[in-house]
């Protein structure tokens, strides 16, 4: 049988998993992770709420655009009449809020100033990335899944 002070600590820690889940229902977050000395904790909200990561060695796997590499057919040169949507900053993007769930956007379709276009995980939160301004798709730049840089063109847009 546990002594006295071990149950009083298993009930401080019990009491303290339930704040952190009641913290993070409250809040945007997805996912809280917490760690004390030798003690972790992990709590997350719903998976079907939220994109899978990756495994790492597909996210490192994926070669950077060379700076030096020219297209030969013109295909990825952004055209002056399209706007680019651009991350915001680093990290895994996502086209839908989890794996086989539609896209937020596809080529051809209107998209409004403010729509949610895709995901960016960074530090294991998501991102909502929004168009900032409204029109046709033209081109997906950025594919599900892979690494985008600050800056990184996500989606063309053809203003309307």
């Amino acid at each position: 049988m546990p002594e006295p002070s071990e149950r009083s600590e298993a009930g401080e820690l019990l009491a303290l998993i339930d704040r952190y889940e009641a913290l993070l229902q409250r809040s945007d977050l997805i996912e809280l992770e917490v760690e004390a000395g030798p003690t972790m904790l992990r709590l997350a909200k719903h998976a079907a709420l939220r994109p899978t990561a990756p495994p790492v060695s597909q996210a490192v796997a994926t070669p950077p655009p060379s700076a030096t590499a020219a297209p030969t057919d013109g295909a990825h040169e952004p055209e002056s009449r399209f706007h680019a949507v651009v991350a915001p900053l680093t990290g895994i993007f996502y086209t839908s809020p989890s794996p086989g769930a539609a896209p937020y956007v596809k080529e051809g379709a209107h998209v409004s100033a403010g729509q949610v276009i895709g995901l960016i995980e960074a530090m294991k939160l998501f991102n909502e990335i929004k168009s900032d301004v409204s029109g046709t798709v033209r081109r997906l730049a950025a594919e599900s899944g892979a690494l985008v840089k600050q800056k990184q063109t996500l989606i063309e847009v053809e203003p309307s």
